[in-house]
């Protein structure tokens, strides 16, 4: 396929909002993105909270894992999202570097984290009508 869009969520753990907003690019994009997620401080694991909270929505975040930023460095990306936790991805080639200052639900109540979970929705929706995916 051509014309697809590579984008790089990243926050400290990769085991909740990066992890849900690959998802949803995936969900939203299709075959048109390539949808990543990583950590600066990969925690291993994807949150169970997260995990279950994506299953509401017919997705299977289980198959995903916790991982770090290597991979990425020095590969061109067409953008990258910083999840609202600091995180700077300096050896990440982005075309386009966006933060979104987005609470981590990691503690959340299930009907916080949810609220949590459709921001991340909306917000991986807006961009990819932004980066030309329709």
């Amino acid at each position: 396929m051509t014309d697809q869009i590579s984008v790089l969520f990243v926050c400290v753990e990769n085991s909740n909002r990066s992890q849900m907003a690959q998802a949803f690019a995936k969900i939203h994009g299709g075959e048109r993105v390539i949808a990543h997620s990583a950590g600066s401080r990969p925690s291993g694991k994807v949150n169970p909270k997260a995990v279950a909270a994506m299953a509401e929505l017919g997705y299977d975040l289980s198959t995903h894992a916790s991982k770090g930023l290597e991979p990425f460095n020095g590969q061109s990306i067409d953008a990258a999202v910083t999840m609202g936790c600091g995180d700077a991805c300096p050896l990440v080639n982005a075309k386009r570097r966006i933060d979104w200052q987005i609470p981590d639900p990691r503690e959340m109540p299930p009907e916080e984290f949810r609220k949590v979970r459709d921001l991340i929705g909306e917000k991986v929706k807006a961009l990819l009508t932004e980066l030309g995916v329709s």
